[in-house]
Formats: C-alpha cells, structure tokens, sequence
C-alpha cells in the first residue's frame, strides 16, 4: 500500500486538473497523457494510474460542490480528506476558473446542433461502481450554501433545456420514421410547450408497437456522470408510468452530444438524493 499523498503532491495534482479543466471548458486542446507524464517528473513517487486516480477523485469532490468535472476522468469519491479540503481551499481562490465555469452555464444555446447520424448519438447508460453511487455519503459533503452550485445553474439554463427537447424530438421522428412508423412521427408532441411542464415530462412519443413513450429529458454540456435534477412530480409520475417513462440524458451537448435512456421508476434507475425541503412551522 503506497504511502497518502503529501500536501504539496496533492497541492501539484489539484493545480495540474484546474488548468486542464479550464482548457477543456474553453474548447481548447490539450493531451491528458502528457499532462500526467508531467506530473510523474515532477511527483517521481507517484505512477500513471496513481495519478489518475487522483484526478478521478477530483472529479468527484467537483461534483460535491456543484461544478463541471474533466469528462475523461470518471468520478471516483473514495478519496481522502486533505484532497477535499485543497479542492475546496484552490476552487475559493480560483476567480478566473470560476469565471470560466459561469460563462459556460450561463451562456445562451441559440438552435439544436445539426447530426449526421442522429440515431448515433444513443450510447449505453454508464456503468458506476454501486459502492460509489452516493453523491454525498462518507467523506462527501454537499456544497457549503455560500458557494456556487454550477451545475443548478446549469440545469435553469432555459435554452439548454429547449436545444435539448428540440434534439429529443428530432431524434424521436428519426427513429420511429426508420422503423416505419411514420404515422406516430406525425404524433409526437413537445407537450412541456403545449400543454406545460406540470406534466412530469416533456415529450409525448410512441414504441414503434404504438404504446406511449412518455419522455423526460435533461441535458448538460458535461459529461455523462454530471448528476441532474429532478422534480418530485418527475419521480413520481416515473413511478406512477414506469412502463411508459423514459429519462432521456443528453451529454456532452455543447461539443459532441451523446444520449443515454433511463427506463422505468427514476426510484428504480437512480440514486435520488434530497437537494431541498419544503417545510412549514411546526
């Protein structure tokens, strides 16, 4: 068992993610292998996969308190406590990263991408370790209420949900008019627009069978382990319908949008976790 990281090995880690993640949220090229090799000079004590799984962690913490993680390291929340408290202390004094991340929750989403393949964007549901699907158990603590939550901040960013919908509908006519069914194409309703969003989704589609298929969709322009938020009226009607509901999880949305399904009960498919309360004196 290799011996905790040190605070400065933890201090160069955190520093060396930092400057990729405000590249990568800024569009701009950079290899991730180089950067680990990088590191491994300057941390001799410390191979590739060690330093990997320090990232990894650092993804996770990020999500702790709601900001955007590098989308090639996947979330890992077994982490030690020093790296938390370095996240936290670097991320305070990170104005210009914090100004990156604003701009690109906040930023307008004009129209729906143009795909080629439409149908291609569809990828499997990501596989998490089921001893690391807690958001906030162990070590982990929800943000401080003093910070940022970026990421609720994403998810009220209006015309990322619309391109989102918008996207889910095309894709929604594609697959039914290749199988066919172009009849049903015909039927599909944007019903959040239509009929409001009390519905507890927000697109009426069909099975190519006919039956419905009641889609909810969230999307984000990070990566496919970003949690998204829920109403309690969504759970519940996923519940109520769990064969017709369908999550529908865009990702990626603003480079290369990918696509995920969650079928059935969100009770069933996810963690769910508390994010507020509604309450009343006692």
């Amino acid at each position: 068992m290799s011996e905790a990281w040190s605070r400065e090995e933890v201090e160069a880690a955190v520093a060396d993610y930092f400057t990729m993640l405000g590249l990568e949220l800024r569009r701009l090229p950079f290899n991730k292998a180089e950067h680990n090799r990088q590191l491994q000079r300057l941390l001799p004590n410390r191979p590739k996969g060690s330093i990997e799984r320090k990232h990894q962690n650092i993804s996770a913490i990020l999500i702790q308190l709601g900001c955007p993680y590098i989308s090639g390291y996947k979330p890992l929340r077994n982490y030690q406590q020093l790296l938390r408290n370095v996240v936290e202390d670097r991320l305070r004094e990170a104005a210009a990263l914090q100004r990156i991340v604003a701009v690109a929750v906040e930023t307008p989403i004009s129209n729906c991408p143009t795909l080629k393949d439409l149908l291609g964007i569809e990828v499997a549901c990501p596989v998490t370790d089921p001893r690391d699907t807690r958001l906030y158990e162990g070590t982990g603590k929800p943000a401080a209420p003093s910070r940022k939550n970026y990421l609720e901040i994403e998810a009220r960013n209006q015309s990322l949900g619309r391109a989102g919908e918008e996207l889910v509908l095309a894709f929604e006519h594609e697959r039914l008019w290749r199988a066919g069914r172009r009849a049903l194409a015909d039927r599909i309703e944007h019903v959040s627009r239509t009929q409001g969003d009390h519905l507890g989704y927000d697109v009426l589609s069909f099975e190519a069978g006919g039956g419905p298929r009641l889609i909810e969709v969230k999307t984000t322009r990070f990566g496919a382990l970003t949690p998204f938020f829920a109403s309690r009226n969504e759970v519940d009607v996923s519940q109520e319908r769990e064969q017709d509901y369908r999550l529908y999880r865009l990702f990626s949305f603003g480079v290369q949008p990918k696509l995920f399904v969650l079928t059935g009960s969100l009770r069933q498919t996810c963690e769910l976790e508390p994010a507020s309360f509604a309450a009343l004196p006692k």
